[in-house]
């Protein structure tokens, strides 16, 4: 069973920045992607961004784009975010997720970590 560990989250003023990690205990035959959503209390998982295992191929949220960096470390399973130029609407609990395709939608990720929050104030 593949456990998620993200952290990183925090507080932050506007316009600053946040980086963000998940450890991976193991890679699954299962998995191809990596990726992060957001969520706050009582709404829907939105996504953020996703990566490819070996990194060729990332997609982001249009929200982030231009902001948000993705990458990944495959020798220590590892998976980061980048946070900069962050907003008051960026403020969420972000979870990281390991999953089978490139896709935007949860339904398509079997692993997920705990969740990190990051508060970002104006």
């Amino acid at each position: 069973q593949v456990q998620l560990v993200d952290s990183g989250g925090g507080l932050v003023q506007a316009g600053g920045s946040l980086s963000l990690s998940c450890v991976a205990s193991s890679r699954s035959w299962r998995t191809t992607v990596m990726g992060w959503f957001r969520q706050v209390p009582g709404k829907e998982r939105e996504f953020v961004a996703q990566t490819t295992w070996n990194g060729d191929h990332s997609n982001y949220a249009n929200a982030v784009k231009g902001r948000f960096n993705i990458s990944i470390d495959n020798a220590k399973n590892t998976m980061y975010l980048k946070m900069s130029n962050l907003k008051p609407d960026d403020t969420d609990l972000y979870y990281c997720a390991e999953g089978r395709t490139l896709s935007s939608e949860e339904r398509h990720y079997y692993y997920w970590g705990q969740g990190t929050q990051v508060t970002v104030t104006v």
